[in-house]
């Protein structure tokens, strides 16, 4: 399988997360993409789940930053509710806007950790920008057709990447 499939760890959701487990293993950013990992699919606002999740990261000295394809502007009316930053539009899986934002801001790559929901964009992309990313189940069913399509193609890769990374902690794996 071709390594820029494969995250770092599997996850349940981006909310199993520890913050305070993450600060101590040096994770300084936290790059979550929006439609299904941070809140479900064509949410018009933030679930409390998801504000408190952020508060718990800022409160660690985690920053906590929306990496999306969606249009700009819903971005970032939802970021701007969760009172975080967000970058819309980024075209995954391509890498190299991702690699640009990292540059810009002056970011170690050693600090930083994505969580997505798809191989085909959040993965490919994080592993594309040299860095760790932790793959999350999606939030809720609901999808549009294009999302759908790329969890089709994606099906035996999530399935082989199941089988690589069993009962692999997400905590040990950000360690390696």
């Amino acid at each position: 399988m071709n390594s820029r499939n494969v995250p770092t760890a599997i996850i349940q959701d981006v909310f199993s997360l520890d913050p305070n487990v993450l600060a101590s293993l040096g994770i300084r950013v936290l790059l979550m993409d929006l439609d299904n990992t941070l809140v479900p699919y064509g949410m018009g606002t933030p679930e409390p789940r998801a504000k408190e999740f952020v508060a718990s990261l800022k409160a660690v000295g985690i920053l906590p930053v929306i990496c999306s394809n969606g249009l700009s502007h819903r971005v970032a009316g939802l970021a701007e509710e969760l009172g975080i930053e967000a970058h819309g539009f980024l075209r995954k899986p391509c890498s190299g806007p991702l690699r640009r934002l990292i540059v810009e801001k002056g970011w170690k790559p050693a600090e930083i950790l994505f969580v997505g929901d798809q191989i085909q964009t959040d993965v490919r992309a994080a592993n594309g920008a040299g860095i760790r990313v932790l793959l999350s189940e999606p939030l809720w069913p609901k999808e549009p057709i294009w999302t759908k399509l790329n969890r089709f193609f994606e099906k035996t890769k999530r399935k082989k990447v199941n089988l690589m990374l069993k009962g692999k902690d997400w905590k040990e794996a950000l360690t390696q």
